[in-house]
């Protein structure tokens, strides 16, 4: 029973019954030779064979197709199921590290931070996720212990504040390079000797901060705002230099309020969008030279105690110079287009010339 039921057994079936059945009716017409109507017969069932066999090979076809096709799930899956279990593996790491920032040790604490920067050097999509976590550690409430120091356990804690500065330092691109501008949200945070030099950041917020030491921005790229209101540089176990030499900030620049404390060099930086210093206090030198601004400048209440180099670059048409004062005793270099106007008090006035 089983015979009848094979497509070859019915196929041969056909094949034999159009051999002789053509064969036959060629053979009752006199005008047909017997070998010619053998060759006939025999070729009908050579069609109905090859027929066959074109309908196998198809069908050959679509199996394999199918079973690529199966192949290739399996695949998928086992791809999607080794993605997840490289996600549940960071996820438990990252939640394990971010509870031991909590550790009283130290150490602990620098290993929790130093597991953190691994995991987004081999997790790219974790990187800002790692640089919020180690922007806020750095926003926890410290009080420096200034230097020398009679406290180890601030000491210890400003080295685990030092390394999670340079690890935010290590995960940000190179200024020029093909990659994503990760923000930090330093609101509030107590720094000493933040150095991003030549990175690629996109938006930064340091409002109300303290910068201790030599705070460096020189060569860095920002493509989202930048906002240092109300923030302060003062001296840690160093002077509180601030130097910003050929940044560029693509977007606002707000320095309102800002306070420094010692030198202040923006040499060369570029100021693509609003750029504002409005009631900041610069208690030592500042040098502007060559600085390049092309949206707008407000320096209204801006206060230059100590020798002041102003002669920018380039200066947009939109600039405020409204009660932004400068000593006369000391060395100020001014743009062609401003003027000095002497007060009683030994400060003076810097003002735009008429006309």
């Amino acid at each position: 029973m089983k015979l009848w039921r094979s497509p070859l057994a019915w196929t041969f079936l056909a094949s034999v019954v159009l051999l002789l059945g053509v064969g036959g009716w060629l053979l009752a017409d006199p005008a047909t030779s017997r070998s010619e109507a053998l060759k006939t017969g025999g070729l009908a069932g050579g069609a109905v064979v090859a027929l066959y066999a074109l309908w196998l090979n198809d069908r050959r076809r679509r199996v394999e197709e199918r079973r690529q096709d199966i192949e290739r799930r399996r695949h998928e899956l086992e791809a999607q199921r080794a993605e997840q279990d490289r996600e549940r593996v960071a996820d438990e790491r990252f939640a394990k590290s971010v509870e031991l920032l909590g550790h009283d040790a130290d150490q602990v604490r620098v290993g929790a931070l130093h597991a953190l920067a691994g995991l987004a050097r081999s997790r790219p999509d974790y990187t800002q996720t790692v640089l919020d976590v180690l922007c806020s550690y750095l926003r926890r409430p410290f009080e420096h212990p200034g230097s020398p120091s009679d406290d180890p356990e601030l000491d210890r804690e400003l080295t685990v504040r030092l390394t999670a500065q340079r690890l935010v330092s290590d995960l940000l691109p190179a200024r020029d390079a093909d990659a994503v501008a990760y923000d930090l949200d330093l609101t509030g945070a107590h720094l000493e000797y933040l150095n991003l030099a030549g990175k690629l950041i996109g938006g930064l917020l340091l409002r109300y901060a303290s910068l201790r030491s030599t705070t460096n921005l020189s060569g860095c790229r920002f493509t989202g705002g930048v906002y240092f209101t109300a923030a302060g540089t003062t001296t840690g176990r160093q002077v509180g230099y601030f130097r910003c030499r050929g940044a560029v900030f693509e977007s606002r620049a707000w320095f309102s309020g800002t306070k420094f404390a010692e030198s202040v060099d923006f040499t060369g930086t570029t100021f693509a969008g609003p750029a504002n210093f409005k009631d900041a206090k610069f208690a030592e030198d500042a040098d502007f030279t060559d600085v390049v601004v092309t949206e707008s400048l407000d320096l209204r209440r801006t206060s230059f105690l100590g020798h002041a180099d102003l002669r920018f670059a380039s200066l947009p048409e939109s600039v405020s110079l409204y009660n932004t004062l400068v000593r006369t005793e000391k060395d100020v270099r001014l743009p062609e287009a401003w003027a000095q106007e002497v007060l009683p008090d030994g400060k003076a006035r810097v003002v735009a010339k008429a006309g």
